[in-house]
């Protein structure tokens, strides 16, 4: 059985704002194993990041608390660590890339310095050991000429270069988990063929465990091993990859992959892309009770709507009874499931 690495329940993160409380992620389960790689996946605003920032403790307060849940890291409540604590963990233990490496680099310090800096607080190196370390670093993500760059800033720096830049800057002191929050948005097609490569590269060498954050579901397809689909602030369906492409439970999955063009169909039928019509909800304020997707769904039961007494349900085999075996799958919101395709 695969050793537990990291387990999140019950999470809880609101931002507490003058128009209102923002439930932002509003009770999320999930868990990643060592060496796994867990692709988390779902729209803009449906609370990806803020999962991340939560289980790093970035969360800005004020506005924004941790008001309930567990988060378990190799068996130590990462929520009841003192801060002192919880910086030791973070960057060393667990490292994140964060979204845009433009805003996420100091513009002011070469990369070199700022690589290092992570280097010579958790490793305790002295300057130019931390600084030789930082040129091999760059050397283990492909940087070109490593060397010139560690004395380059941020804008000498194409988006591809600062986008391995900040995953050195995350490896540097050989994490066991690395978040990865949407590391290839911006980046033209074949850089991020090439971040991808580099990343399950690096999976294999260091053994670590990748968290990957991504509204791209072919991102999905070519990394990850397990994925979770998150909508309106919770997990609405996690299954392995292949049993979720082969055949997607929840109606919002469904809408998703139908929402990815297909070059294979492309030749023979001429068909224009499915959309999933609304917006996601807002979370702010009251919020109605059962499935969050009710209002976009085409499978929804006008007359009732979803009930709220079916928050979740497990589906595995009959050797999985904790619902978290091999064929387990989870769908949340939904009180029967609708055949995939089919109205």
């Amino acid at each position: 059985m695969a050793e537990r690495l990291l387990d999140v329940k019950g999470l809880k993160t609101y931002f507490f704002t003058d128009e209102g409380v923002v439930r932002a992620v509003d009770g999320v389960d999930l868990y990643i194993n060592k060496g796994e790689t867990l692709g988390v996946v779902g729209e803009s605003g449906s609370g990806k990041s803020v999962t991340a920032l939560s289980i790093m403790r970035l969360i800005p307060t004020p506005p924004g608390r941790i008001v309930e849940g567990t988060i378990t890291y190799s068996g130590k409540s990462l929520l009841d660590l003192p801060p002192a604590k919880m910086r030791k963990i973070r960057g060393k233990e667990i490292s994140m890339i964060f979204q845009e490496p433009m805003t996420s680099l100091n513009p002011v310090f070469t990369v070199g310095e700022q690589i290092a800096e992570a280097i010579r607080l958790h490793e305790g190196l002295g300057r130019r050991d931390a600084m030789d370390k930082t040129v091999e670093m760059l050397k283990i993500v492909h940087m070109a000429n490593a060397e010139r760059r560690v004395k380059e800033y941020p804008h000498q720096l194409s988006g591809g270069m600062r986008q391995r830049v900040m995953i050195a800057m995350a490896l540097s002191c050989s994490p066991n988990l690395l978040i990865a929050d949407e590391p290839t948005t911006a980046l033209d097609v074949t850089i991020q063929a090439q971040i991808l490569e580099l990343l399950n590269e690096l999976k294999a060498k260091l053994g670590m465990a990748i968290l990957l954050i991504t509204h791209d579901m072919g991102v999905i397809a070519e990394t990850a091993q397990r994925v979770d689909v998150m909508y309106g602030a919770q997990v609405v369906e996690e299954a392995a990859v292949t049993e979720l492409f082969k055949e997607p439970l929840h109606p919002y999955t469904q809408g998703l992959l139908r929402s990815i063009p297909r070059i294979d169909l492309a030749a023979t039928k001429k068909q224009k892309l499915e959309a999933i019509p609304g917006t996601v909800p807002t979370l702010r304020g009251d919020i109605k009770p059962g499935c969050r997707f009710a209002p976009r769904c085409p499978f929804v039961m006008q007359d009732s709507g979803w009930p709220s007494s079916l928050p979740q349900r497990w589906l595995g085999d009959s050797n999985s009874r904790s619902g978290r075996g091999r064929s387990a799958r989870i769908i949340r919101g939904c009180s029967s499931t609708p055949t995939p395709g089919r109205p």
